[in-house]
């Protein structure tokens, strides 16, 4: 018996197949989110990975920005559940997520059995997303995924006042332009991403220990660190984070087909 999970985001899509043990036994990521050819090629990926097809297949639920789309899912469900869900099973007890997303971010509370509790979610701006980590990457002519290896050397953190991802990108231009240290700049571009981020988590009122991270911006070392400064807590970030809303869609498709 298998699950099928699929997380379709605004800039990429994941998917995840558990079996009747809860065990994930095949997962694709792919760099093309919602209304692009993103969820065929991860699918392609997952089912080429575990000899798989969709006839083996015995419920499947879609989730994230793009799932609306996505018709060839049995469900769909909210990835404020997938992700509480997917958590829950990847770290459990986990009662706080921050999961910083291409477009939007989110923080959410849980229950201490890992029920979806409460969230509030910023999906108006692009300051504290993946995508102001996008631009300014382009603005210092650097990979997205070695800015938290920058952020490692930094000796000094450059404060990035603006909020507005315009405004910041040229307040950085400005500061390189000065000679300023690139890690030192990176530092204060991920300092901005966590003040926003923990500004949603405030929102919810105390924070509620232990906290984890989910989504691609996870796995950049330099905006955990700062998270867990501004907030003034260990963040755990599990192997799999960006599985996180398709394993928990995944869970719920099982869940159907028992």
């Amino acid at each position: 018996m298998y699950g099928l999970g699929i997380d379709i985001g605004s800039t990429a899509t994941k998917v995840a197949i558990v079996d009747e043990t809860t065990a994930l036994v095949g997962s694709a990521i792919h760099g093309l989110g919602a209304g692009t050819s993103g969820a065929d090629k991860a699918l392609a990926e997952a089912f080429e990975a575990t000899g798989l097809s969709w006839d083996d297949i015995d419920f499947s639920v879609a989730t994230g920005y793009g799932r609306q789309r996505f018709e060839r899912a049995d469900k769909q469900l909210s990835e404020l559940s997938c992700h509480a869900r997917g958590m829950n099973q990847l770290l459990p007890g986990i009662r706080t997520i921050i999961d910083i997303g291409g477009q939007d971010a989110k923080a959410l509370r849980l229950t201490p059995t890992g029920v979806l509790d409460n969230f509030v979610m910023n999906e108006k701006c692009a300051a504290g997303t993946g995508r102001f980590l996008d631009v300014m990457a382009r603005v210092l002519e650097s990979d997205i995924s070695q800015l938290g290896k920058l952020d490692a050397q930094s000796t000094e953190v450059v404060e990035i006042s603006s909020t507005c991802t315009v405004f910041a990108e040229s307040e950085v231009i400005s500061h390189l332009a000065a000679g300023l240290r690139i890690p030192d700049i990176v530092a204060g571009i991920h300092d901005s991403v966590a003040k926003r981020a923990a500004g949603l988590v405030r929102r919810l009122g105390p924070v509620e220990q232990p906290v984890a991270m989910s989504g691609g911006v996870a796995r950049n070392t330099g905006v955990v660190r700062a998270l867990e400064a501004e907030l003034g807590v260990s963040i755990s970030v599990p192997e799999n984070c960006q599985l996180c809303g398709a394993i928990g869609a995944a869970l719920y498709a099982l869940d159907r087909a028992r």
